[in-house]
């Protein structure tokens, strides 16, 4: 069970269906995520939420022109198959209008600053 793939199809479905927020069940590398996410402007802000049911990840989502900033997810590396790359091979995706983002030595980071910094990681996801 990918639970990093069912993060971002939640936030992405809730985008799609007009959703103010979502819920994620939480943990420490899925809030990791978010803050990226966050810092590179694909939601609005993030939170943990203490339930009865246990602790949740709230995302507020992002809006652009009543559109959703995430329209489309593109897992790279999936439990099945883990794939990794050094800094110098990182691709930009669709002509700069999307983002990768890699798991890295320095923490969660898109591609652009994984290539600024000159390391590579663990390619998670593309988004666009």
């Amino acid at each position: 069970m990918d639970k990093i793939g069912d993060m971002l199809v939640t936030i992405k479905n809730g985008g799609n269906a007009g959703k103010t927020s979502v819920h994620i069940p939480f943990s420490g590398y899925k809030m990791n995520i978010a803050r990226a996410l966050f810092q590179e402007g694909y939601i609005k802000s993030y939170s943990e939420k203490k339930m009865k049911s246990g602790d949740v990840l709230e995302i507020d989502l992002l809006y652009k022109e009543e559109k959703p900033r995430i329209t489309q997810v593109k897992r790279i590396s999936k439990p099945s198959r883990r794939l990794y790359t050094n800094a110098k091979h990182i691709t930009s995706v669709r002509n700069g209008h999307g983002a990768v983002f890699l798991s890295t030595p320095k923490g969660i980071m898109t591609g652009k600053a994984a290539r600024t910094e000159m390391v590579g990681g663990e390619i998670l996801f593309e988004i666009w």
